[in-house]
This record gives C-alpha cells, sequence and structure tokens, in this order.
C-alpha cells in the first residue's frame, strides 16, 4: 500500500511541477537568465507564511529564501552583518543602534528604510500582543522602545535588559524583515527582501517562486524555484531519483540514504547539528506524577531507538541540549537509563499498578491512556511508534495521533496531549537561553507545565550574566535539573542532511537550519 501511495504522488508531482512551470520575474534586474528552473522538495512544516501565526511559518519564510534578517549566522553561529550593515552598543548592553544598508529594497521595488524595519519587528510584536498568532518574539527581546530615523538611515532599541549579543538574537526567522504595509495578505504572500518571491501559493501542495528582480546582494541563480510538498522520506528520494525533483531536505530512511549516498549522480551534505529530538511531556496531566514520569523513561531503550529503529540517524542522549555543544555534558548524570526492571519496581512502588487484569495500569483508579501527538517528520513518527511499543511492556497503554505539524503545534499550545513529539533548534540565537526557556514557569512559551524553583531562579540568572563561561556553568546546572525531573523525553541529536541532483551545486546544509534555498544553490557548470 506504501508503494502504490508512493507512485500516486510521484504521478501527482509530476502534474504540479508541470501546472507551474515557467513565469516571469518581478523585474529584469539583476534576475537569471530565462528557463532556468529549481524544483525543491521538503515536509510541509506550516501552511501559513506569516511569521506572526507560529514559529515554523518564521522558519518557512527565511528557509525559502522569501525574507531576511537584519544578521544572518555564519556555519559557526556567530551573526554576521546583513540588511544592517554596521551598528553600536552601549557600555550596559541595552541600547543598540542598527544602520540599514543602502539599497536594499523589498521585491515589489519598495525601498527597506529604517521606519519599514520598525514596523516589520513591531508587527510582530503587536501580533503576540494581541493574541493573533502563536509566535513569541518576546522570549528572545524585550523592548523598552524602538524608534526609527530614515535620514540617517538607523534603527534605535532600547531593550528591557541587557542582552549579550542582539546581533544574534535579531538573525532569528522571527526578525525577518517583511513589507507589513503591503495589500498583499501576508499568509499566502509575504514580501521581503531574499532572492525569491511568491508568484503563486497552493496551499499544502505547493509554492511557485520567481527571482527578485530587485534584489540587493548579487545575481539570483534561477528564474523560477517550485517548492513541492513531499512528507514521506521515501518518496522524496524516489522524486530525487526520478530526476522530478532536484533538491530534498532531510531524507530519514536510511536504506534511501545510503543509495543516494553510494550514487554517482546524487550529492549528499550532512551534519550532526545542534538539534535535539525530544518529546514535551505535559505535566498538567497525567504525566504530572513523577513517579510515571521516570518510569516512562526508565523504559525507554534510547541506544536501540537512535541506533536501530532509525539507523543511526540521532545519537543518543539524555539531556535536552546535544553532547557536541560546550554546555557540560560530559559532566551530567542520566538519572533514568535504561532498566525495564527498575521501571516495573517504581511503578508497583508507588501502587500505580493493574489491577484489573487488562494489561494496563491505572492511576488514582483510571487506566492511564497516554495520548501522544506526532507528526511525519526527521523520524518522529519512528520515535512515536517504538516509545508506544516499550512502553507496552511495563503495562502503560499509548495512543499515537499523527498529524501535521501546524494541528500539532496549536495543539501544544492548547495543552491537549501527554506526549508531543518535537524536534527543536537549540541553540537559535547562537545560544540555548530561549530554547531552554520551554521550562520556565513563568514563561508564556512553557507549553507542558513544568516548574522547578530552582530552575526559575537559574534561568532567570541567565538574563544578566553576561560572562560566557559563568554562562555554561549555569546551562549545564539547568540540564540537569531537567535530567533529575524526567521533565523531558529525549530521543536524541539529529543528523541533518541534503541531497541533490549533480545538476545542481551549492546545495548545502546549513547549521543555523535557517537556510535552506540559498543564492549557493546555482545550476552545475
Amino acid at each position: 500500500m506504501k508503494l502504490k501511495k508512493r507512485i500516486a504522488v510521484l504521478v501527482l508531482l509530476a502534474v504540479i511541477v508541470v501546472s507551474i512551470f515557467g513565469g516571469c520575474g518581478t523585474s529584469d534586474k539583476n534576475s537569471a537568465d530565462k528557463g532556468k528552473t529549481l524544483n525543491f522538495g521538503c515536509t510541509n512544516f506550516s501552511d501559513s507564511l506569516d511569521p506572526s501565526a507560529m514559529i515554523n511559518a518564521a522558519w518557512c519564510v527565511s528557509r525559502y529564501s522569501i525574507g531576511e534578517g537584519l544578521f544572518r549566522f555564519d556555519e559557526e553561529m556567530n551573526a554576521q552583518p546583513y540588511i544592517s550593515d554596521k551598528f553600536k552598543v552601549n557600555d550596559e548592553n541595552t541600547d543598540w543602534k542598527f544602520h540599514i544598508r543602502d539599497g536594499v529594497k523589498f521585491s515589489n521595488g519598495k525601498d527597506v528604510t529604517a521606519s519599514a524595519v520598525v514596523d516589520s519587528i513591531k508587527y510582530m510584536y503587536e501580533q503576540e500582543a494581541n493574541s493573533n498568532g502563536n509566535s513569541t518574539p518576546s522570549v528572545f527581546m524585550q523592548y523598552e522602545s524602538i524608534i526609527a530615523d530614515d535620514d540617517s538611515g538607523m534603527v534605535e532599541i532600547v531593550t528591557s535588559k541587557p542582552y549579550a549579543d542582539l546581533c544574534a538574537v535579531l538573525a532569528h526567522p522571527y526578525f525577518s524583515i517583511l513589507d507589513v504595509n503591503s495589500d498583499l495578505d501576508i499568509a499566502n504572500n509575504p514580501i521581503g527582501t531574499g532572492p525569491y518571491a511568491i508568484k503563486k501559493y497552493d496551499t499544502g501542495v505547493s509554492i511557485a517562486m520567481e527571482a527578485n528582480g530587485y534584489y540587493w546582494n548579487g545575481e539570483v541563480p534561477y528564474r523560477n524555484v517550485n517548492i513541492i510538498f513531499i512528507d514521506d522520506s521515501s518518496t522524496k528520494a524516489m522524486a530525487l531519483q526520478s530526476g522530478d525533483i532536484d533538491i530534498v531536505e532531510n531524507i530519514v530512511t536510511t536504506s534511501d540514504l545510503e543509495k543516494l549516498r553510494d550514487s554517482s549522480d546524487f550529492q549528499v551534505s550532512e551534519t550532526i547539528g545542534m538539534r535535539c529530538g525530544f518529546s514535551y511531556i505535559n505535566q498538567k496531566r497525567v504525566l504530572k506524577d513523577v513517579n510515571l514520569r521516570k518510569a516512562v523513561l526508565l523504559a525507554l531503550d534510547d541506544e536501540t531507538m537512535c541506533n536501530v529503529t532509525v539507523g543511526g540517524m540521532y545519537t543518543p542522549g539524555c539531556s535536552v541540549l546535544p553532547s557536541t555543544l560546550d554546555y557540560g555534558y560530559k559532566n551530567l548524570k542520566d538519572a533514568t537509563p535504561y532498566d525495564i526492571k527498575a521501571a516495573k519496581k517504581l511503578l508497583d512502588k508507588a501502587e500505580i499498578i493493574d489491577s484489573d487484569g487488562d494489561g494496563y495500569r491505572e492511576i488514582n483508579g483510571e487506566m492511564i491512556d497516554l495520548s501522544y501527538l506526532t507528526y511525519d517528520s526527521r523520524n518522529l513518527t519512528d520515535f512515536t511508534e517504538a516509545v508506544a511499543s516499550q512502553l507496552e511492556l511495563i503495562g502503560i497503554k499509548v495512543t499515537i495521533n499523527t498529524t501535521d505539524a501546524d494541528t500539532e503545534w496549536n495543539m501544544l499550545v492548547a495543552g491537549e496531549y501527554d506526549l508531543l513529539a518535537n524536534n527543536w533548534m537549540t541553540v537559535p540565537v547562537g545560544d540555548p537561553y530561549s530554547y531552554l526557556d520551554n521550562w520556565y514557569s513563568k514563561s508564556s512559551a512553557n507549553y507542558c507545565g513544568y516548574a522547578n524553583a530552582k530552575y526559575d531562579k537559574l534561568y532567570g540568572q541567565l538574563e544578566t550574566e553576561m560572562d560566557i563561561k559563568a554562562r555554561a556553568g549555569i546551562i549545564e546546572e539547568l540540564q540537569q535539573i531537567l535530567i533529575d525531573d524526567a521533565a523531558v523525553l529525549i530521543h536524541g541529536y539529529y543528523h541533518s542532511n541534503m541531497c541533490s541532483s549533480k545538476k545542481v551545486e551549492g546545495a548545502e546544509i546549513h547549521t543555523a537550519d535557517y537556510y535552506w534555498i540559498t543564492t549557493d544553490m546555482k545550476p552545475a557548470k
């Protein structure tokens, strides 16, 4: 059945490619020669392209090269000048002045002025304040004032607290600069400064883009870029091998990836990046019981899941931060190493037992049936199925609900889950501070209900601590607290990849994972 479904998808894919092929650019300036078309296959992470709607939407605007920020991360996660070409800051790290690069235009031809930049940033905060979306830019930056001076081309941001590197914060996709005063619907056609602009958006199916004729940063290599949404990993691989697609992101089936690695017709770019696969544990429902949480984690064979179930696509670990980052991973102690006997013993001692003989344990007189949300990306469905099977062995029932990324995010925000699989970039602004906010009890982004007074106190210290070594020590302590409290179900640390036809050069997976389609991607010579 899966093969028939994939073949049907490939047939549909061919129709889509033909239907969206062609079109003309927004202008002749800087656009590529006619006939140069790139077909890019990827998972659909958001139907909306309004960055204020949810974090996935903001990432899509950046990944598709529609929007760009004042700064951009290099491969070492250092923020480099981009739409802003220079800045200065006071000694207190609270008064930041950014000069807007001369000559930058939106894809509709309008100048990117200091006022346009301020309007774009304020839009995100106004949407958050009015609950018009789920995005939370205030988690990354809190400001007292933001002022534009169009005569000097300066934007001044006075922050509510010191920031060690506000440039890195402004490189986050939440802060892509868009023309928010355009008459077009941002959700379907955001107007940015990137090399490509939307021509047609078929929600959930494809996006047809064309070269931005007003692009400020060199030649745009392709006249047309077609983004084709393909969620199934093997279908992505088949589409690439058939020639319907030129580049795909994140092939997660080991056999497909091996075939592409071994073929001289394709190239595979891989990185052991900064992503952590984990499941939120909702501590406002049945998993508020710490003994139940610890038993769940004790029952899971992480080594087998990472090395066998998902074929080495993840490195196993016990912390919310990957072992490759310099935050003291080697000093951490796993409080719940795989031990199925210990899991059963802990449950029995806590009187979480199967009293009616149906094979499943009860708590407070009710059978435990964990609602587990997932979506088809980066092996998350493989993990959820493996977790469900392993928990069955200790008498814990799990009901899996596979949905799409948008729906899962909305259910996360609403708290409608017990376990929820996800995969996060752990250092979204070159530092894990905003990521660790997921478990800060005072945060609006704490969707799992976790609360620990010591964690909160230490996390609060990160707001003002500027010393890099001292911050690393605090972050190490925060990790151990989460481990000891069984606050998170860690799947492992993801190995990202991008696979391409030899017809394309420059198709590299970036450390930041914010940049998929770039001007480095060009027709091979």
